[in-house]
């Protein structure tokens, strides 16, 4: 009796276990890329004044963003729907990645001390910062652009003193209707709205 009829019945086992056990797909993670430093244009300012501790916070965010996944909508189906990708996320909250970027780009920008942690040394503002906006809109299948938007306290420490409070928001056209033109988006529009919050806090400190 010939072995060549058992090794192909063992082959074709093999290939059949092989198809009914697939890998899973791989998971896409992203993060808001490199950020571009921005400085103030009146440095004599900044060098002439006291510098001043600034407690920066953790960004808060809504429930609905205290999550790794990539938010989007579908304006041109049901826009009230949130949906979220299956194999795309962010390599973090994307509250905790502006934390992160904002006491950054702050401490490298302006001439403030900043401080992350109010037990290590004493502040003499706190700067508060929520998120409430940071979504992939779809304005047809093919089409996208991503929403950002926060609202920022500075408040005297001492006192307790809402000094200014203002919004920011920014849209961006996403390169490509997806998740990876999603991420590219984002770090284009937090890098700007950074510089923006950058301008505005340096303004309001020199007054202060």
């Amino acid at each position: 009796m010939t072995k060549t009829p058992v090794l192909i019945l063992i082959v074709y086992l093999l290939s059949g276990c092989s198809l009914l056990h697939k890998s899973p797909a791989s998971i896409s993670v992203y993060d808001f890329g490199s950020q571009h430093s921005w400085h103030h244009q009146n440095t004599l300012q900044q060098l002439q004044q006291q510098r001043k501790n600034i407690l920066i916070a953790d960004v808060a965010a809504p429930s609905w963003l205290n999550n790794n996944a990539i938010h989007y909508r579908l304006l041109y189906h049901n826009p009230s729907q949130s949906y979220t990708y299956a194999h795309s996320r962010w390599i973090a909250m994307p509250a905790a990645i502006l934390t992160q970027q904002i006491r950054s780009r702050i401490a490298k920008n302006t001439r403030e001390q900043v401080i992350k942690d109010s037990g290590i040394a004493k502040a003499d503002f706190v700067l508060q910062i929520e998120l409430e906006e940071f979504t992939q809109m779809f304005d047809a299948t093919n089409e996208s652009h991503i929403v950002i938007g926060l609202r920022a306290s500075l408040i005297e420490r001492n006192s307790r003193l809402l000094l200014t409070q203002k919004d920011f928001s920014i849209k961006e056209r996403t390169p490509t209707a997806d998740a990876a033109g999603a991420a590219f988006a984002f770090s284009s529009a937090s890098n700007q709205l950074i510089n923006e919050l950058i301008g505005w806090l340096t303004i309001e400190l020199s007054s202060s």
